[in-house]
């Protein structure tokens, strides 16, 4: 054991360790001590972590909250199509072997009719072995309400859009994930913004732990 101890501050050493680590217990690892945390929260690392399983080629973009990276199931990934005349969403259902249902509830529809007021739909993958070498963008889509890794199967993003519109989508689509949470918190800005940054970018958490703040007033007869 004292033989190896050197290793366990080496930085080479254990970036080539944590490279190989499951997220789990990537997020384990940078607990340990400062040196541990420097590596374990360094972006070749955990993107390195989260292309593994798939065995993608390559991730571009950075997502608004540092939790993205914590979520490698295949339901972080979707495939991105430009919609066309004659389009529906039972038709690329079919297309791309997936249930109707699914990509309703992956781009926030109501009823197909929503597929008409969009440029694209974000369809989920079927398979794991689309991924494979494969290069993802990271993009928060403005109508789905979440942020995903996009695969384009013809391509990558239309680049006529350039990146300044793309930073305006991202922020347009941080602004209605703010304003879906404040609408359901019934509660202003500041307090929507302050429980979606504590909960690292995530609406859920937030909409929880608001949830058991309100309960803890109720308890303590606060309101």
């Amino acid at each position: 054991m004292s033989s190896m101890f050197p290793a366990l501050f080496c930085r080479d050493i254990l970036r080539l360790i944590f490279e190989k680590l499951p997220i789990v217990d990537l997020a384990r690892a940078a607990c340990v001590c400062r040196l541990w945390n420097s590596l374990a929260s360094d972006r070749e690392v955990y993107t390195a972590v989260f292309k593994a399983p798939w065995k993608l080629k390559d991730v571009i973009g950075t997502p608004s909250s540092g939790s993205f990276w914590r979520d490698i199931s295949l339901n972080k990934f979707a495939i991105s199509h430009r919609l066309v005349k004659g389009d529906s969403v039972a038709r690329l259902a079919v297309k791309y072997s997936v249930q109707v249902m699914d990509i309703k509830r992956l781009n926030n529809m109501m009823s197909d009719h929503g597929i008409y007021s969009r440029e694209r739909l974000l369809i989920p993958i079927s398979s794991p072995d689309l991924l494979i070498n494969a290069t993802c963008y990271i993009e928060v889509d403005t109508y789905a309400k979440r942020e995903v890794a996009v695969l384009y199967l013809e391509g990558g993003p239309d680049r006529k859009i350039g990146c300044s519109a793309n930073r305006v989508t991202s922020d347009q689509g941080k602004r209605a994930i703010l304003e879906s949470l404040r609408r359901s918190m019934r509660v202003d800005d500041g307090t929507a913004q302050y429980y979606l940054s504590i909960s690292n970018g995530d609406p859920r958490a937030a909409l929880s732990e608001f949830s058991e703040d309100l309960s803890w007033e109720r308890e303590a007869g606060l309101t």
